[in-house]
């Protein structure tokens, strides 16, 4: 089932500000998807808001760019 409008702009988003944390951090993609244990491919995807990931891989990134949710999550 497609995305709406509304739910692929929160992934855009929420690509967006790993990109932005990641950035902060001074982390290479390949740096943080092995801190993440996701593939390089897929972090790429996912800061582009092209792929709509597990619950778990959003936590496995949270936790490894150490920063709150809020800094993540797309704000209604």
């Amino acid at each position: 089932m497609p995305l709406s409008k509304r739910e692929q702009a929160r992934l855009e988003t929420f690509g967006a500000n790993v990109r932005r944390e990641r950035n902060a951090k001074g982390l290479t993609q390949e740096t943080l998807a092995e801190l993440a244990t996701i593939s390089t491919r897929n972090l790429q995807k996912v800061e582009a808001g092209q792929i709509n990931i597990l619950l778990t891989t959003a936590i496995r990134i949270q936790l490894a760019l150490r920063c709150p949710w809020k800094r993540l999550m797309p704000a209604e």
